[in-house]
């Protein structure tokens, strides 16, 4: 049965959809059958493994609304073993269109259930707001995998993050956990990188991946081409550290 991980932070530019992407690659490539689920209306995790989302004639907009099984409309990769369950601008109408729906928050995992048996793990990348979408994504995930740049302002909004993690976990998804925090555009050449990244594991003992996302061309690079990192460049540092990560959670075994 598919392990759901929702990679969340209401904070743009931390490295979330680059995250959801390749650490879906790198588990596909570990042979891991992984679906990654595009729940941003930007479908930037669509983008960037080549999938032309002008073309797209059902998205997850329509499974999260009933008119499609989610299975009908899944997209192959490049990777034999990752599949994606695609989205586009017509998610920007399910803020609006779920709020007067019953259950309006389990329409995702209503919408996941029938695959959990086809996939050894789900990866959603949430929007980065703390709206309808994000609330669906965190109701049907196991847990929750938060990137935090390596930055001045890293832990700012965060509480308000882990707050929503909190009231979902009380009122709607008791199983839901915090994975772990990811630091992510990690310039080992600049101490304010190494100070944030010490703050951080200290305020979240525990709670912080071993691994650590550089700052890395590469990984900048890859989307335009509509490939993940490890089949845009396999020997980069961004390939490395994904695969580690990879590795990191599997070991785990959340």
């Amino acid at each position: 049965m598919a392990k759901i991980i929702a990679i969340a932070n209401q904070k743009g530019g931390v490295g979330k959809t680059t995250t959801a992407v390749n650490l879906a690659a790198s588990l596909a490539a570990a042979e891991k059958r992984t679906l990654l689920v595009d729940m941003d209306p930007q479908a930037n995790a669509c983008t960037g493994l080549g999938i032309d989302k002008s073309q797209l004639q059902s998205t997850v907009y329509h499974a999260l609304l009933g008119e499609v099984d989610a299975r009908e409309i899944i997209v192959s990769t490049e990777l034999d073993l990752l599949r994606v369950l695609p989205s586009n601008t017509d998610l920007i109408g399910a803020e609006i269109e779920l709020v007067t729906a019953l259950a309006r928050e389990v329409k995702l995992k209503s919408a996941l259930d029938p695959l959990l048996n086809d996939f050894d793990f789900m990866v959603i990348d949430c929007p980065p707001s703390l709206g309808l979408l994000t609330v669906n994504a965190l109701t049907a995930a196991d847990s929750v995998l938060v990137p935090l740049q390596c930055e001045f302002y890293a832990m700012e909004g965060l509480s308000q993050l882990m707050n929503t993690i909190r009231i979902i976990k009380t009122q709607l998804n008791p199983r839901l956990a915090i994975h772990g925090i990811l630091l992510t555009m990690f310039d080992g050449r600049n101490n304010l990188s190494h100070q944030v990244s010490e703050e951080i594991r200290t305020h979240f003992n525990g709670k912080v991946f071993h691994t650590v996302i550089p700052r890395n061309v590469r990984l900048s690079e890859a989307p335009s081409h509509g490939l993940p990192v490890l089949l845009y460049d396999v020997n980069s540092k961004g390939t490395a550290a994904y695969l580690d990560l990879a590795r990191e959670i599997i070991g785990m075994g959340v």
